[in-house]
């Protein structure tokens, strides 16, 4: 996990994508934030680019590609898992289904959007600093 790295965030919805943006210039994180309003071009960047990502944060309900489907394409490329990237579900909804649908995928956490900017400030919060103190194997490319 790179902790530099850019926080992708996957969200069709322009006025959350909005709100996450402003949350995040509020709290001053380092990391670039990097939007996707579609998890196809989301993926393509990922298997693409050289940065490795300090986390993901995705909707569920997305068009051509659901935010479940991400998660399974991406924890079954190899070289995509190896890199350690948090992945984590951000959704309007928190269904029984796809909070088991979720963790099934080994996501790493599954988070209903709160209504007030407050209270989701205080998620990110939590989430980067999280993150930020968490320890993984460090991933070399190619390395046996």
């Amino acid at each position: 996990m790179n902790k530099r790295g850019p926080i992708i965030i996957i969200e069709d919805d322009i006025d959350d994508q909005d709100l996450l943006n402003d949350i995040f210039k509020e709290l001053d994180y380092k990391n670039e934030l990097i939007f996707f309003g579609d998890s196809v071009q989301a993926l393509e960047y990922l298997t693409k680019t050289e940065i490795e990502p300090f986390l993901v944060l995705s909707d569920i309900n997305m068009p051509k590609l659901s935010g479940m489907e991400l998660r399974e394409k991406i924890h079954n490329n190899e070289d995509l898992r190896l890199k350690s990237i948090p992945y984590l579900f951000f959704s309007t909804s928190g269904e029984q289904r796809h909070v088991i649908d979720a963790y099934s995928r080994s996501i790493q956490g599954f988070f209903v959007k709160p209504v007030s900017y407050d209270k989701l400030k205080k998620v990110i919060i939590k989430i980067v600093e999280y993150w930020q103190e968490c320890e993984s194997p460090n991933y070399i490319k190619n390395a046996q």
